[in-house]
């Protein structure tokens, strides 16, 4: 995507120019800052691609009117920071915003074919023309990245004089200019051409330049660059290998997002002046220790009473991961999951609480039953609630959701004690399927196969990904798990059509493991399709009922069968069943596993095995 055009020069609150006098070359939305333009991606402006720089200088730069901090404790405490900040929301009035570098660096000219650094084409301040031709300069459509994330420049010098003698191939020595043109013919890599003036090596395509080892042949390993964090920032060592990317890859780029509903009793935001206090106020378990430290450090009255700091701090030791004393990221955030499963089940009632509280959970006045034959149980609508997802880091070459610590890239040279995150309110439908009936129904030897080999298959390529196979992070996939994440994606198409929602203001968040079959449906974004009530009422019995239904009955057919139901290997890396764009998949703001691990045959069956289905008996199979 593209972000909007320039505006004109931002002014200050007085009229005046900005302190530092920074150009505005566009526009994102602030949700964008988290999700699709974070620190590290790329981004292009009209004819310029920028990277967004890293976030080492923001406490200065962010004012806290534009770039206000917010709470959520429980994911703080996931990820070890004091407090998390909105991207900043400038107007024409501000004095910053988001900073953003050159990147890549290797511009041409479609005029005089010229192919080199952006600042040797001496351009006009603030524009980016070629000072001879006076035509917009074109970024390069290539840069090169490792699995670490870091990234760098295409080696075009190296890749030209590749044939050439030896003492030509050293960067630099030839003599010669690069120049690159496109000969029209088609519109690959073949058609676009690189040379170089010195005559010493011949004219060459970029065909090839995509192969996986076709750097390593040139011997170019990563130099482990980070041009987000500028040009004083020496590079780390790497050495890992290079892949040639497409600058507006989603490769280029993936965000690794946490998330976290705020739940009792941490949902009506009394508890934020604490922020910053409570890894002090831990260590106390005695009352008169923690009423000795609140008399040091507030005024009267205090922010809570001592009762209320009580119950949080009981809170909080109730949701540690338990058996291990030193538990894992993974554990910890899984953790997090089984407490907002918990709260959901249990609901909290409107009127028991004032109207600053931001989670609302009430069971519906229809009558459950209805639901019984369908195998579903336990709704309740969420008729408020409040999401807070944090940029945690972000990847380069794998999957943000299946990579390891060691191949996540912070967002900073130096450690935060704060990450850039958003938060959306909205609304939602929670349910949970039979227990009992989904006992028996995944302990099917043909049920528990069919999983078993979108496993394997994933498991493979987490493996493949990680540095050491043996620590690669074990696959979700489970008969459970993937029936709830396809039943969740034919729900959100089936309200989409119903309700009127947008499939992509829609979200899923499922609760899938040996002690929880649950999954929460959701509008959680920051426009007013987030709060209107219309998703809420969808979660009433008898309509919930007819939406179970139909859905079902709407995954039973696919504009691909029999190809699509018959697939032996789906979707991004083979890791779907009978899943594709025409019958399952959703938008990926929607879902929460990449329209990965989806199977609508453990919904409705196939057409030699009925009763693979778990929803089989209601299309009267």
């Amino acid at each position: 995507m593209t972000p909007p055009p320039a505006r004109r020069r931002r002014t200050g609150a007085n009229g005046s120019t900005p302190t530092l006098n920074l150009p505005r070359r566009g526009a994102v939305r602030r949700a964008q800052a988290i999700t699709t333009y974070g620190v590290g991606s790329l981004i292009a402006v009209d004819h310029e691609s920028f990277i967004v720089s890293g976030l080492d200088q923001a406490d200065r730069s962010w004012s806290d009117r534009e770039a206000p901090r917010i709470h959520e404790r429980r994911l703080e405490r996931l990820l070890d920071v004091v407090c998390f900040r909105l991207p900043p929301a400038s107007d024409d009035g501000s004095t910053d915003g988001v900073r953003v570098r050159r990147f890549p660096l290797m511009h041409s000219c479609p005029e005089c074919n010229e192919l080199q650094k952006h600042r040797d084409f001496s351009p006009p301040a603030g524009r980016s023309v070629c000072g001879t031709c006076e035509v917009d300069l074109v970024p390069s459509r290539f840069v090169v990245a490792c699995e670490a994330g870091h990234l760098d420049e295409f080696p075009y010098w190296q890749w030209v004089h590749r044939s050439a003698d030896p003492g030509a191939r050293t960067f630099g020595k030839c003599g010669g200019k690069l120049r690159m043109r496109t000969s029209g013919r088609t519109s690959s890599l073949r058609s676009i051409l690189i040379s170089c003036t010195c005559g010493k090596a011949p004219e060459v395509s970029m065909e090839g330049s995509f192969r996986k080892k076709a750097l390593k042949d040139l011997g170019l390993t990563c130099r482990g660059t980070r041009p987000w964090l500028g040009a004083s920032v020496p590079a780390e060592g790497c050495g890992r290998p290079l892949r040639t990317l497409q600058r507006g890859s989603s490769s280029v780029w993936q965000p690794v997002l946490k998330s976290a509903l705020s739940i009792p009793p941490w949902s009506n935001g009394r508890a934020d002046p604490l922020a910053g206090h409570w890894e002090k106020l831990r260590k106390y378990h005695d009352r008169t220790r923690v009423e000795a430290y609140l008399d040091a450090v507030f005024d009267e009255p205090w922010p809570l009473s001592l009762d209320e700091v009580m119950t949080l701090l009981d809170a909080e030791r109730e949701e540690e991961a338990e058996g291990d004393a030193a538990p894992s990221f993974d554990h910890r955030y899984r953790a997090l999951r089984n407490k907002e499963y918990e709260r959901l089940r249990a609901g909290n009632d409107e009127s028991e609480h004032s109207r600053e509280e931001e989670f609302v959970c009430e069971s519906p006045l229809g009558e459950q039953s209805l639901l019984d034959p369908l195998g579903v149980t336990g709704p309740m609508l969420v008729k408020k609630l409040r999401e807070v997802r944090a940029l945690k880091a972000f990847t380069r070459l794998v999957d943000a959701e299946s990579t390891t610590d060691a191949k996540e890239m912070a967002l900073s040279e130096e450690p935060l004690r704060w990450l850039p995150a958003m938060e959306v309110r909205g609304e939602g439908v929670f349910l949970r399927l039979d227990e009992e009936r989904l006992a028996i129904w995944e302990k099917a030897p043909a049920v528990a196969a069919r999983a078993e080999r979108m496993r394997t298959a994933h498991q493979r390529v987490l493996e493949q990904r990680a540095d050491d196979p043996a620590r690669a992070v074990p696959s979700p996939a489970t008969p459970r798990m993937v029936l709830l994440h396809t039943l969740a994606h034919v729900l959100i198409n089936e309200w989409s059509l119903e309700a009127g929602y947008p499939a992509a203001s829609l979200r899923e968040r499922l609760y899938a493991t040996d002690e929880m079959a649950g999954m929460l449906v959701y509008t959680a974004t920051s426009d007013s399709a987030g709060s209107l009530g219309g998703l809420v009422a969808q979660g009433e019995p008898e309509r919930l009922a007819q939406v179970i239904r139909s859905a079902v009955r709407r995954a039973e057919w696919c504009s691909s069968d029999p190809l699509c139901v018959e697939s032996e290997a789906s979707g991004t890396i083979g890791t779907n069943l009978a899943a594709c764009h025409a019958c399952v998949m959703l938008p990926e703001t929607s879902c929460e596993h990449n329209n990965i691990l989806l199977d609508r045959a453990l919904l409705v069956g196939t057409p030699d095995d009925a009763r693979l289905g778990f929803f089989a008996n209601i299309l009267g199979h």
